[in-house]
């Protein structure tokens, strides 16, 4: 039973997380922001403490999970929320284009530059200059921004000026930086200039509980006269969100434009309205955990003579979990639970 146990611990360790705690509300640049878990509202605080130095940030986190985001709230809480926020995607830009945009050109630089144009160092000159997807940056421009972030001044192409600035730098990646750089396709020397301090965007299915109040706000972006049933938010939170953030704003998007009435119930997520999500929001990724789990939560309610707060104290866990993972196993809880030798019908 305890080595079981451990099993389901590891499984429910992420659904700890502050129920009951009325979602944290902000604004950055635009960019609304609800906070509603222990782990965001912890990267939140962190943010807002290196905010105020100057040192580079790099964010790290998958696609999707809302870096650029944590980005905004950098600059806004720094004492240069005054002063121009400028932002790049790398991995939009052709190579060739990258470095006339990063450090601007003179005229006649090169054919078409009819005019001088700033580069976006320049534009973010005592602000912040956020470059998303920096693993995209080829190794010549990964040399030539690490000497503008070194202090040292830059020349517009085609330009015989020098051009000092003074912008603070963040930086954001969904890659492994440091294994691009055993790859050899990252510099080592600007990893270490961008990744002065390190903010980590845990995933969507590492937070379940910003799940639903995230899905309530963008069904109210779409349409406020929308609601969505707790039936309905708790089949979310069983989804394993691998587009994260994205995903579930594209989702509700989606059914914002197909709901038939007022309220999106859980059938509204059933197939058509989820035809393209990677897997059915009631599956589970890991068919061999989950007949495990199935077997731990059977043999908790056996002893707990289907007591389900004894049993969530016997598993080490809360009420809500259980009950998450009781429905995510097609489980009513509101009726008699018959458990077999092999898992829960």
């Amino acid at each position: 039973m305890a080595i079981l146990k451990k099993t389901l611990d590891a499984r429910a360790a992420v659904d700890i997380g502050t129920s009951g705690e009325t979602p944290d509300v902000r604004s950055f640049l635009g960019m609304t922001a609800v906070i509603s878990s222990a782990r965001m509202r912890t990267v939140m605080r962190f943010v807002e403490r290196i905010a105020r130095s100057n040192a580079a940030v790099l964010i790290s986190g998958e696609s999707g999970t809302g870096k650029e985001l944590i980005a905004r709230a950098l600059h806004e809480y720094s004492p240069r929320s005054s002063k121009p926020w400028i932002d790049i995607n790398c991995a939009a830009l052709p190579d060739h284009l990258l470095e006339s945009e990063l450090f601007g050109f003179e005229k006649g630089a090169f054919s078409g530059a009819d005019s001088q144009k700033q580069g976006m160092f320049e534009l973010a000159d005592q602000g912040t200059l956020f470059l998303d997807e920096i693993g995209e940056l080829n190794l010549k421009s990964q040399s030539k921004l690490l000497r503008v972030l070194d202090g040292f001044p830059h020349y517009r192409l085609g330009g015989t000026r020098k051009i000092a600035v003074d912008a603070r730098i963040v930086a954001a990646t969904n890659a492994d930086l440091e294994n691009e750089i055993r790859l050899g396709r990252f510099r080592a020397d600007l990893f270490h200039r961008l990744n002065q301090v390190r903010v980590a965007v845990p995933a969507l299915r590492e937070r379940p509980d910003d799940i639903g109040p995230l899905a309530r706000l963008f069904l109210e972006q779409q349409n406020p006269a929308l609601t969505i049933t707790e039936e309905a938010i708790e089949a979310l939170e069983c989804y394993s969100w691998p587009g994260n953030v994205r995903e579930l704003r594209s989702l509700m998007n989606r059914l914002a434009v197909l709901a038939n009435g007022t309220e999106i119930q859980l059938e509204d997520l059933a197939p058509p309205p989820l035809q393209g999500v990677s897997q059915p929001i009631e599956s589970a990724p890991n068919y061999s955990l989950d007949k495990l789990e199935q077997e731990v939560i059977c043999h908790a309610l056996e002893q707990a003579d289907g007591r389900r707060n004894r049993a969530a104290e016997l598993l080490g866990i809360s009420r809500r979990t259980l009950i998450r993972r009781l429905k995510l196993y097609g489980v009513n809880p509101t009726r008699p639970l018959v458990c077999s030798g092999t898992g829960v019908n």
